[in-house]
């Protein structure tokens, strides 16, 4: 499981390039932005957590390592 756990970085990736173009609108308008503006800000906010998620699984970041 902990090695496959970098194949969840291609999420944001999919989400923030391939998947734009059909999030490409203004109509409806979610929480006052255009839903364009909208997705962007969501992918943003995914793709830190989806980091810290994948840092946390990491294992070579296992061990702290105090000079």
């Amino acid at each position: 499981m902990k090695k496959y756990s970098q194949l969840l970085l291609l999420i944001p990736f999919i989400g923030m390039c391939v998947l734009l173009p059909a999030a490409n609108r203004i109509e409806p308008y979610i929480l006052g932005l255009p839903f364009l503006l909208f997705w962007i800000a969501v992918w943003m906010i995914l793709s830190s957590v989806i980091l810290f998620i994948v840092y946390k699984l990491d294992p070579a970041n296992e061990g702290s390592e105090i000079e």
